[in-house]
């Protein structure tokens, strides 16, 4: 494994456990070179999957960027990181077992909601803003009356 911080690829593992509830392998390594510590994490990839965009562009897969955008969703939430990096390596373990390898976007952003609803309804709420492209208040109010249509809005008080 390359040094992060010097480029030396002669670098040594330190430690490992078992992270993410056993379906990845955390390693802590070190660098003979120039004494940097860093983390590797080593998970089973299935197959290689392939985003299909709404545009119809592909690209593949790529975890960090899933992970990035359900982290910025449930920034400030009172949720725990371990119970974050569960729900990412499910969906990625959900998407990997469908069968396919060509994804639609779609898909993806169906079963990160689908997900988030289950452990945080404001980071629920934050990702569908992005998903759903909200542009105004007035998408908000919509998504909030369609998620709860039980209570009435000031129309109809």
């Amino acid at each position: 494994m390359r040094c992060p911080f010097c480029g030396n690829i002669d670098t040594q593992v330190k430690d490992s456990r078992p992270a993410e509830d056993h379906v990845a392998i955390r390693r802590r390594r070190f660098c003979p070179a120039c004494g940097g510590r860093f983390t590797t994490y080593e998970r089973v990839q299935l197959r290689d999957l392939v985003v299909i965009k709404s545009n119809g562009r592909r690209e593949d897969f790529d975890r960090e960027k899933l992970e990035r955008s359900i982290r910025i969703s449930m920034q400030k939430r009172p949720v725990e990181p371990e119970r974050i990096d569960q729900m990412i390596s499910g969906i990625v373990r959900r998407l990997e077992s469908m069968g396919e390898t060509d994804i639609p976007s779609k898909t993806i952003g169906e079963i990160v909601m689908e997900s988030l609803a289950r452990i945080d309804t404001v980071a629920y709420v934050r990702f569908a803003s992005v998903y759903k492209n909200f542009q105004a208040a007035d998408d908000f109010e919509k998504f909030m009356s369609e998620l709860r249509p039980d209570i009435p809005t000031e129309d109809e008080t």
